[in-house]
């Protein structure tokens, strides 16, 4: 996987995707939170919200684009999520987590170039969003 090097704007992105799920955190509700960066340098977070139907769940990443675009923000340049560990996992701490096969669609969706940060081998990376998502169904394929 092509990985490329962070920068402090990564880190500060890191950090505030940290901050929401810190801030916001409730047991069996919010336990991910995400933030991205558009191109032009302003940060949207968000969490995610769980439904006792895992399947209505709506991820971090997902409601931090919609959110943006909501907000007439596009042009996304980076994105992170972070989990925040469970009120019984006592020695866990924060990690960033890579985007669930959804996500990865919306994220290519919306911003084919996007960085994403994730986390391989305990070591925080950066790579694009086609590395996550190779071979991505398009209208035109």
């Amino acid at each position: 996987m092509r990985t490329y090097s962070m920068t402090p704007e990564d880190h500060e992105l890191v950090t505030e995707a940290k901050k929401i799920i810190v801030a916001r955190y409730e047991d069996d509700k919010h336990h991910v939170g995400a933030a991205l960066r558009t191109a032009s340098g302003e940060i949207v977070s968000a969490v995610h919200i769980e439904a006792y139907v895992g399947r209505i769940t709506v991820c971090a990443e997902a409601i931090a684009i919609g959110s943006a675009i909501s907000s007439g923000k596009k042009d996304f340049h980076t994105i992170v999520a972070v989990r925040h560990p469970y009120s019984d996992e006592v020695n866990r701490e924060l990690s960033v987590v890579s985007p669930c096969g959804m996500c990865r669609e919306l994220i290519a969706d919306y911003a084919p170039e996007c960085y994403v940060i994730v986390e391989q081998d305990g070591e925080i990376i950066k790579t694009q969003i086609g590395e996550l998502i190779p071979l991505k169904y398009t209208r035109t394929n």
